[in-house]
Parts: C-alpha cells; sequence; structure tokens
C-alpha cells in the first residue's frame, strides 16, 4: 500500500499542484491508514473495514474535523486506485462525514499582541530570536498572512514604499496586503539585528534560522515560542496558536465595518463564505451598541438630562 500512497502524492504534486502542506497531511493521513487497516491488501479493503478504522479513531479521542479530513483524504486515494484500474470500486465514497459544528474563531485583541512582546523583551533584553518573534507576530497581526506564508517570507517580499506585501499564497496564487507604517518602522529596527546575526552568510528568507533545513523559522518554532511568550505574559493558552493571530486581524477588520470582499482578497479566500464566519460580533462592541441604542439606556439618558 505505501508503493501506491507514494504513487497518488506524486501524482496530487505533478496533476493537481498541491502545496507541500497539502501533500505532508495526504501522507500521513494515508500512513497512518496503511497500519491500522485490515485487510492489508488495498485490493480487498470494504466500506466495512474502513468504517472500523474509523471507529477505532473515533473512540481513541478524534475530533470530527480531523476525522472528516481523513475520510477525504481516503477517497480521493480510491479515486486515484479507480482511475489506475486497480480497484473497481471505491470504498470510501459513501463514508458518513461527520458533522462539524461551526465554531467561533478566537482572537486576540491589540492590547495582548503588546503584552506578549513587551513582556519577553523585557525578560529576555531584545534578544534577538525575541525581536525576530515579535516582528513576526505583529507582520501576521497587521497582514492576516498564514503561519506556512510568515516563516517562508522572501527579504524582498515587502514593497516599503507602497507598505505592501507580495505573498505567494495556497495554488502558488499570488496577492497583494497593505501593512502599517508601524509594522514597516519595526521591520527596519528588526533589519538591522538580521543583518548581525547573519554576520558573513546570506539568506533569502526575511526570518532565517541556522538550524532549520529550509533556512528559515519553521511553524513548530513559531508555534512553540509564540506559546512560550504567551504563557510568560499570562494570556489563556487556549487563545494563543499561530492561526489566531490570522484571525485576531480578520475581525479587528470586520468589526470597524471593513468590506468583506476586501477581506476575502487579503486573507487569500477561495470563497467568501470562508472569510463570512469572521461577521460575529464581540461581546464588548455588543455591549457598546446595547448601551448606545436600546430604548431603555435611551430613556435613561433623556431622564438624566431633564
Amino acid at each position: 500500500m505505501r508503493e501506491l500512497i507514494n504513487e497518488f502524492i506524486d501524482m496530487k504534486a505533478v496533476e493537481n499542484g498541491a502545496a507541500l502542506n497539502t501533500l505532508k497531511a495526504y501522507r500521513n493521513d494515508l500512513e497512518q491508514y496503511a497500519k491500522g487497516i485490515k485487510p492489508l491488501l488495498v485490493q480487498n479493503v470494504k466500506k466495512e473495514d474502513i468504517e472500523d478504522y474509523l471507529k477505532k479513531l473515533k473512540d481513541s479521542g478524534c475530533l470530527p474535523k480531523t476525522l472528516s479530513r481523513k475520510i477525504s483524504a481516503l477517497r480521493e486515494f480510491y479515486k486515484f486506485l479507480q482511475s489506475e484500474q486497480i480497484m473497481a470500486e471505491n470504498p470510501a465514497n459513501r463514508l458518513r462525514t461527520p458533522k462539524i459544528g461551526k465554531s467561533l474563531p478566537l482572537f486576540l485583541t491589540p492590547q495582548e499582541i503588546k503584552k506578549i512582546c513587551d513582556v519577553s523583551k523585557t525578560k529576555y533584553k531584545n534578544k534577538f530570536t525575541i525581536v525576530r518573534m515579535c516582528v513576526m507576530i505583529k507582520l501576521m497581526y497587521s497582514s492576516g498572512l498564514r503561519v506556512s506564508e510568515l516563516v517562508s517570507l522572501p527579504e524582498n517580499a515587502i514593497n516599503y514604499d507602497q507598505c505592501q506585501i507580495l505573498i505567494y499564497g495556497k495554488g502558488s496564487k499570488e496577492r497583494i496586503v497593505p501593512i502599517t507604517k508601524e509594522v514597516i518602522n519595526d521591520i527596519f529596527e528588526y533589519l538591522d539585528q538580521r543583518e548581525l546575526f547573519l554576520g558573513n552568510r546570506k539568506s533569502k528568507w526575511m526570518f532565517p534560522s541556522i538550524r532549520s533545513l529550509s533556512g528559515h523559522m519553521t511553524r513548530d518554532g513559531f508555534f512553540k515560542n509564540l506559546k512560550k511568550m504567551a504563557m510568560e505574559a499570562g494570556i489563556a493558552q487556549e487563545k494563543v496558536h499561530p492561526h489566531v493571530l490570522r484571525h485576531s486581524f480578520a475581525t479587528k477588520l470586520v468589526n470597524k465595518n471593513a468590506d468583506l470582499r476586501s477581506i476575502q482578497k487579503m486573507l487569500g479566500h477561495e470563497n467568501i463564505v470562508t472569510t463570512e464566519i469572521y461577521t460575529h460580533i464581540t461581546t464588548e462592541k455588543l455591549v457598546n451598541e446595547v448601551k448606545k441604542n436600546h430604548p431603555l439606556t435611551q430613556k435613561k439618558k433623556n431622564e438624566e438630562e431633564e
């Protein structure tokens, strides 16, 4: 089965142009499946066998969203085997996809972002790794970059005069995202320290790393550092994840009544339905609206004026 998985991954890469992260997810899901499925011969697998495998995953605590992704991977895998005439039928076609409840995205406030950076800078006395992390956090928060786009950002991707970033996102699609002058100023200060950090070395990456094989900060490294910095700043752990910074960017724009289509373009969403999740209203904004517009509030205000 592993040989067939390799062929499937190659097909997705060459014919579909799938992103590296997508290919990695396919491989992880399918290799886990290859270890857990019985019978071992792929041609002998039936729908009931896959259901038994998925039940074991569910019983072990696998979340509905994760199960849904794994089922999608299996459908694509067996669809490929059908096209190669290895399988007569697709046993994953009729699998039931678990229902996934829609949850509102978490987000951080500007004050929390500032606190995360200030506490770490004070504790570690402007150490380069902290300065690099603070710039990455602020850049992600002010532009809505995906974490994969952030860590692999080329040094020449930023137009400093126009305050814009050129991003190559999912499916190698280009988009231009504006950033604030404040973040540009932070980047200028960071570049001086970056030059000292590199010394005689050269790097095409905005956020280089000596230890990483890719030559730049990894997603895992960014996640671990972010968690550590947030913990030291006393920020709730469940609120802190790289994607929360992207959520925070979108939430901030929605609450400032920004055009949803513009937010969609900046986030690089294929479908505006994905962007619409950010139209939720924050508790603070809701309270302010009630205080401002509720009839009872207006009545009390009029009585006080009289």
